[in-house]
């Protein structure tokens, strides 16, 4: 057993020297480290055969270098002999090399040269291609410097471009493409700064030029109307012919301006037409536009762009104060707009986007408002119907104009219906002192005519045809007075003057007119019948111009039909048209005639009270003079002559007129009996009074005015005979006994009035009675005519009272 362990020992060591005799030194810690984890002591057995190795390969060692000595004293002998070879050789290798470098000394200096030459050559070579490179860009930099200096911005942003993409990062390392790199920016910011300011220099071009440039379009717009309207006519005749100065059939535009060519063979042709370009240039906000486009700040510049157009729309729309003064200042309000948008149209063609459709349509229709409400405003204040037309055509030309460029104008044209009415207001005020003037200078008296000549001048002016007067001889009269021609051409003229302005309205004839006879109407309706109604009024007319009025209203009324022909004439359209309007004269001057009649009927009572005032009566008279008033029969003779001028009017007038004056005038004497400051009457009084109405009754039955059937007049007075009879016939009696009978004698005599005129009579026998004892002798030859007058007083107040309850 002992030995097995002893032999296995001994394998395990033999293995472990051999281990590490085959092993790296850096390995050999893990076997060593092996031999102390075995049995206890066996690091001494190991050692002890550690050792015995190392004896034997000593004993190895020594017997190989006493094998090889001979050998190795051998080769040393051997070197000892080549030594002094060796030494003789180095120094002919000296030698040699001495001479050697004293022989390439020289070749050595030119290698160098050579060398130096060579790398100075490689420097050039290095040199030219840098500078090659570095060329371009300060080519490109002196380009650009030149570019700035001629204002060539967009070329020189370009040119920026270029050198930043294409020529610095070619040589960005050299300092002074550094600089250039550095100064770049700067120099954009310069050309915005500079290319901004120019475009504030454009807007305020263009905002001085704007009047010009409007000036202009509306002024080529006008020009081409008027042609169009040339055309029309002529091709509406059938007789239309091709003009020397032919448009050539068409009509464009041009950098937003409204061009007409023409063959030049008129002098009108030679003029140049300008436009928008010719007044304005645009070269500033193209340059400012492509600056910004390529410094990629485009919304910026059109953002700015379109705030301040804005700004100056709105100054453009703000009309001056005193512009409805002149149609100068209507102009230069409307030049200017035109000018703005046409410069906008202008921007809105040549530039992509700078402005749009949209922008230019919100601007216009933020004008649109504002020049409507301006024009309402300021056209109220004219009060010229000159200016006002004028004001309508160059509305007009301002609409086209800008219909030509493609914006809405129809609410313009609904503003024009507007102005329209203006224009009428004006032209009733205008008319109206026109028919005052002619009714102030009239003499109110029949047109007197001399000759054939004198009558056809004024039935030329005025459509009268009488055949009576035809035939009558000259000289003669007609029987209308002056104004009444010159109140139907004043018409006329109203009519043309209205049509004026219904004038490239683009309206139908049906609407013309339409307008036509509608201000037609308002001119009779209102401002006629209101000068004629003042004029009716005035205190100076009388009644002989009153019945000239009246007559001149009938013949004016029958004029009306001509009036209608007139206006139908001038616009072809048929009064059978449907819903065509009527002129509505007959009923003008009907109302007009009534209300002269009826001022007839009221100064023919104004006058009848101005006799009656001036009557004088004494009525405690005891017997009348036996012929009637001086007042009554100077009343009378007026009546008369006044009623002899009315055999021109109407019967129905003259006979209403004198039915009125004898009822005015028996109603003023009943009262003037009835008057309750008249305390009594005595029966002088009352004959003298009797003998005034039978003259009354006298004028009414000679039939002043004719036409009357039997007694209608007299019958005026039938209340005052009615109660005179009875007074002068003291017949109460029968009037008691009849009193409420159909077949009375007394039918018109009220109780209460012949109780108050009997009350009068019995106070005025009783103060004559104690004056001159007239009634003491009636009562002594008739006492029972006291009571009678005392039961009749007594029973005329029992049917007084009966009749009140």
């Amino acid at each position: 057993m002992a030995e097995n362990e002893t032999l296995e020992c001994i394998t395990e060591h033999e293995r472990i020297l051999q281990e590490i005799e085959s092993t790296d030194t850096a390995c050999v810690g893990p076997t060593l480290r092996s031999i102390y984890d075995d049995q206890p002591n066996a690091h001494k057995r190991f050692m002890e055969k550690l050792d015995a190795r190392i004896r034997n390969h000593d004993r190895e060692i020594e017997k190989m270098c006493n094998f090889h000595h001979q050998g190795f004293v051998d080769a040393i002998t051997e070197l000892l002999k080549v030594r002094a070879d060796a030494e003789k050789l180095m120094g002919q290798v000296t030698d040699t090399n001495r001479r050697l470098q004293e022989a390439g000394r020289e070749v050595t200096a030119q290698t160098e040269e050579v060398i130096r030459c060579r790398i100075q050559q490689r420097n050039m070579a290095t040199t030219v291609e840098k500078l090659q490179l570095c060329i371009p860009v300060l080519e490109m930099y002196s380009k650009l410097k030149e570019q700035l200096e001629s204002k060539r911005y967009y070329a020189a942003l370009k040119t920026m471009e270029q050198l930043e993409k294409v020529y610095i990062p070619r040589v960005s390392h050299y300092r002074f493409c550094q600089i250039m790199a550095e100064n770049l920016p700067r120099l954009r910011e310069e050309i915005k700064e500079i290319s901004m300011s120019d475009l504030k220099d454009f807007l305020e071009s263009i905002r001085k030029h704007s009047d010009k440039v409007g000036e202009t379009a509306m002024r080529q717009a006008q020009q081409h109307r008027t042609f169009n309207s040339a055309v029309a006519k002529q091709a509406s005749t059938g007789h239309y012919t091709k003009p020397m100065y032919s448009l050539n059939g068409r009509t464009h535009t041009h950098n937003g301006l409204m061009i007409e060519e023409d063959s030049g063979e008129e002098e009108e042709a030679d003029e140049e037409v300008l436009t928008a370009q010719d007044l304005v240039d645009f070269s500033p906000v193209y340059r400012c536009l492509h600056i910004y486009t390529v410094l990629g700040d485009r919304e910026t510049f059109e953002n700015y762009y379109r705030k301040q157009r804005k700004k100056q729309a709105r100054l453009v729309l703000q009309p001056q104060a005193n512009m409805h003064e002149t149609v100068e200042g209507y102009r230069r309000y409307f030049n200017q707009i035109v000018g703005f948008f046409v410069v906008e149209d202008h921007i809105l063609h040549a530039t992509q986007g700078l402005v749009t459709r949209a922008f230019t349509d919100e601007l216009w229709n933020m004008a649109l408002s504002k020049i409507i409400a301006v024009l309402r405003t300021h056209s109220s204040y004219c009060e010229d119907p000159d200016l006002v037309l004028e004001l309508k055509n160059l509305i007009v030309i301002f609409a086209d104009t800008l219909q030509g460029y493609g914006f809405p104008v129809n609410r313009l044209f609904d503003l024009l219906f507007e102005v329209r009415d203006q224009y009428n207001e004006t032209l009733l005020k205008k008319w109206a002192l026109v028919f005052r003037e002619i009714f102030e200078l009239d003499n109110y008296s029949p047109i007197p005519v001399e000759t054939e000549e004198e009558y056809k001048h004024v039935v030329s002016r005025f459509p009268f045809h009488d055949t009576e007067i035809e035939k009558q001889d000259f000289p003669k009269k007609l029987p209308m007075s002056q104004s009444v021609p010159q109140i139907y051409t004043q018409v006329k003229e109203f009519i043309y003057a209205s049509l004026k302005f219904s004038e490239s309205l683009h309206r139908s004839s049906t609407e013309i007119d339409d307008m036509l006879r509608k201000s037609t109407n308002l001119l009779l309706t209102r401002t006629l019948s209101s000068c004629l109604q003042n004029l009716i009024k005035k205190p100076h007319i009388g009644l002989t111009e009153l019945v000239q009025i009246i007559i001149n209203t009938t013949h004016l009324e029958q004029a009306c039909r001509y009036l209608e022909e007139f206006i139908t004439n001038i616009t072809n359209v048929s009064p059978e048209t449907v819903h065509t309007t009527r002129l509505y004269g007959l009923s003008t001057f009907k109302d007009a005639r009534h209300a002269a009649e009826g001022e007839i009927y009221t100064k023919l009572n104004q006058k009848i009270d101005e006799f009656i005032q001036l009557a004088d009566y004494e009525w405690g008279m005891a017997e009348s003079d036996g012929r009637a008033s001086g007042y009554l029969m100077d009343l009378i003779n007026f009546l008369r002559s006044t009623f002899q001028v009315f055999t021109h009017l109407p019967g129905k007038v003259a006979q209403t007129a004198c039915m009125s004056a004898c009822k005015h005038l028996s109603t003023s004497l009943m009262q003037m009996l009835l008057d309750t400051e008249l305390k009594q009457i005595s029966m002088g009084a009352i004959q003298q009074f009797n003998l005034d109405v039978i003259q009354c009754e006298l004028f009414a039955s000679s039939e002043p005015v004719p036409g009357f059937q039997g007694d209608t007049l007299q019958l005026a007075f039938i209340d005052l005979r009615q109660l005179l009879d009875l007074f002068m016939v003291w017949d109460w009696s029968t009037y008691l006994a009849d009193y409420g009978q159909p077949t009375s004698k007394y039918l018109r005599v009220n109780p209460a009035t012949a109780l108050a005129l009997l009350e009068k009579v019995y106070r005025g026998m009783k103060d004559t009675s104690k004056k001159n004892n007239i009634f003491s002798q009636f009562r002594k030859n008739d006492r029972d005519k006291q009571k009678l007058i005392e039961t009749v007083v007594k029973q005329l107040r029992s049917l007084v009272n009966g009749m009140s309850s």
